[in-house]
């Protein structure tokens, strides 16, 4: 505290201005803590948390496991928590989370506690390693202090993204494979759904992340949510041209009652055509990406192996004379 004291001193020479200042420092601390705290709480007694404890301390109840009047019970209250879970599309947040693969009732609360916790605890290291430099300035100390503050608060987002786009890349490596047996499944005779599943039984291994959203299509589907509204959510979830082109299709497919299994099949065709068009526009621009690694790497080596020798005889030639 003391020490926290001399350095505002050293700051700010105005007794008025120093306890101001303190006085805010210690308001912002203390709206941090019962903000974090306020975080946790609400995670603690979200009702959908409640909803699905209740549901599975009642799994014992009077009724048989197998009762429809239970089975019909468990769906409802499992459609009611999937549907007030609606309006998660409308959060940029909730959809980089779930994009992330984080789907859980409490995730977004445990994303704003993490990023407050790290917006606290970095300037507080700093404020602690300045301690073994006592050649830093309070100006330089404030600075590093602002710094950690940021880095805490944009840390979190930064290691989000990062998830995102290992997710989003294990899945646009998945799509083309898991594109091809849903059209043979589909055109086998399975339904949507059962190919849905069977394809996402067979990626299990291979994809699983992929796997994991085509199995979140099923469950929401299961549970009353309409099949193309479910597959709209998987392709918010995952953020992909690709998926979102699919369910464009299929909805229109299935919106004028044409052939889902005809659709499928256009969409792959022109899928590798996009694919194909893609692969040609980055083998086009290698030519253009190699004139650096070329000038830089590789024509000094060349230049110093063939034209070397030449100038060390003209040197040694004009060095006997």
């Amino acid at each position: 505290m003391e020490y926290l004291l001399e350095l505002i001193n050293s700051v700010v020479a105005d007794d008025a201005n120093i306890q101001l200042v303190f006085i805010t420092l210690s308001a912002l601390t203390v709206l941090g803590l019962c903000l974090g705290f306020g975080f946790l709480i609400l995670g603690l007694i979200d009702p959908v948390r409640l909803r699905i404890t209740s549901l599975k301390k009642n799994a014992h109840g009077d009724l048989p496991a197998g009762s429809p009047n239970r089975m019909g019970k468990q769906q409802k209250s499992l459609s009611h928590a999937l549907v007030s879970k609606i309006g998660w599309q409308n959060s940029q947040t909730s959809v980089r989370l779930a994009s992330a693969g984080f789907r859980s009732e409490d995730t977004i609360s445990n994303f704003y506690a993490l990023r407050l916790l790290s917006a606290v605890l970095f300037p507080v290291i700093a404020l602690f390693g300045s301690q073994f430099f006592p050649e830093l300035t309070s100006r330089q100390i404030m600075a590093a202090l602002i710094i950690a503050l940021v880095i805490g608060i944009m840390l979190p987002s930064i290691i989000l993204d990062k998830l995102i786009a290992s997710r989003q890349r294990a899945l646009r490596n998945a799509f083309p494979d898991a594109l091809d047996m849903l059209v043979v499944c589909v055109e086998a005779g399975l339904g949507l759904q059962a190919a849905l599943q069977r394809v996402a039984d067979e990626i299990q291994v291979s994809h699983p992340v992929l796997a994991d959203e085509l199995h979140q299509v099923n469950r929401e589907t299961r549970v009353g949510v309409d099949r193309i509204e479910a597959m709209r959510n998987m392709a918010i979830r995952t953020g992909l041209e690709d998926i979102r082109g699919l369910v464009a299709s299929l909805d229109q497919s299935m919106r004028f009652g044409t052939s889902i299994a005809e659709t499928l099949r256009v969409y792959s065709e022109e899928f590798r055509d996009k694919r194909l068009q893609k692969a040609e526009e980055m083998a086009a621009k290698i030519a253009t990406k190699m004139i650096f690694p070329l000038t830089f790497c590789f024509w000094p080596a060349f230049f110093l192996v063939m034209v070397g020798p030449a100038i060390l005889g003209v040197l040694a030639v004009w060095g006997t004379r």
